[in-house]
């Protein structure tokens, strides 16, 4: 487990272009659409001279650390705690390099993949608010700023990327919440970029990335407090002209066909025996331009278990259901022994 010399603020790239984005926390709103209230941009350059007067900046080291819970009712849909099973207490780290976190699969070609599991996302991006100067540098030390988390309306591990822009007088981390921004007249400008950040409790571990990305944790604020969260950038994503998260098919069998007692995902992903190796078949790979972490679902005979390999295989298997769900499972390996 990493403890919090392992947990970071870091500056990314945003996909495109020149602007750098210092990624540290995610915004949205209940019906989760992109903006809290108010819209895309707002008129005014600065913080009125009330709001800048009366603002306190904070230390993100000192600051307390909102409880994250991926498992509840109101957070899971494929992964909630139950009685029955071993998923972690509320703001207990994760380890999501142990199953049922980490699953082995196929790729079009028949390689072998192995993708991650962070649950049931939709398909409708949060946003996402990162700080600049109006030269167009980053704010150095500047947290983004969330206001939900997992198990509120509207949360999403995708976030679509929003650029704050501050007048020189701005000193980092003034602004703490979603309120804080929303009651100010700082100047909100939507980009196009999708970035893929899971927000887990600190501590939390996913050491696999199938791009060059650091597997550690970046902070961010929410609501006055912090949060991290893990970044996923095997490859770049934009927002589609729906300003929705692009998505790809993958096809997968249970143990027990959906339409069975106690089939579907609660009897799990048949494999191979004495293996963990499915034969869940995703349609693309990073690098593809179709290429996507979230995922629509469709559900394959299991009787035809042995005989799907590849994607055209999976595609002419007996298909059971179709965009049963849209799941966020950035693949980390391709082609792993």
């Amino acid at each position: 487990m990493s403890d919090n010399s392992t947990t970071r603020r870091r500056v990314l790239k945003i996909a495109g272009g020149m602007t750098v984005v210092a990624l540290a926390g995610c915004t949205g709103s209940e019906d989760g659409s992109d903006e809290p209230s108010g819209d895309d941009s707002m008129d005014d350059e600065s913080m009125n001279d009330d709001s800048m007067e009366e603002s306190r900046t904070m230390d993100p080291e000192e600051a307390s650390r909102a409880e994250i819970d991926r498992f509840s009712e109101e957070a899971g849909t494929l992964m909630v705690r139950t009685e029955m099973n071993d998923l972690p207490d509320p703001d207990e780290p994760v380890d999501f390099d142990q199953g049922p976190f980490i699953t082995q699969g196929l790729g079009p070609g028949g390689e072998a993949v192995e993708y991650y599991n962070f649950d049931v996302q939709p398909a409708e991006p949060a946003p996402i608010y990162a700080f600049f100067r109006e030269n167009g540098d980053p704010v150095g030390d500047q947290l983004n700023v969330i206001d939900v988390i997992p198990g509120d309306g509207g949360y999403n591990d995708f976030w679509h990327v929003h650029e704050v822009t501050v007048p020189d007088d701005y000193e980092a981390n003034t602004v703490t919440s979603g309120d804080d921004l929303m009651g100010s007249d700082l100047e909100i400008t939507g980009t196009d970029t999708i970035k893929n950040c899971p927000v887990v409790p600190e501590g939390s571990t996913a050491t696999k990335r199938a791009g060059d990305e650091d597997e550690g944790l970046i902070e961010g604020w929410y609501e006055g407090e912090v949060v991290s969260y893990f970044l996923f950038e095997e490859a770049p994503l934009e927002a589609t002209d729906g300003n929705k998260v692009p998505v790809s098919p993958i096809y997968v069998s249970f143990n027990t066909n959906p339409d069975e007692d106690g089939g579907g995902p609660q009897s799990g992903f048949m494999t191979e025996e004495m293996s963990d190796q499915t034969h869940n078949v995703v349609a693309s790979l990073p690098g593809d331009e179709s290429y996507s972490p979230l995922w629509t679902v469709t559900v394959y005979d299991n009787a035809d278990f042995e005989d799907v390999s590849d994607l055209d295989t999976a595609t002419s298997a007996t298909i059971l259901d179709t965009d049963t769900a849209t799941v966020n499972c950035p693949i980390v390996s391709v082609g792993m022994e």
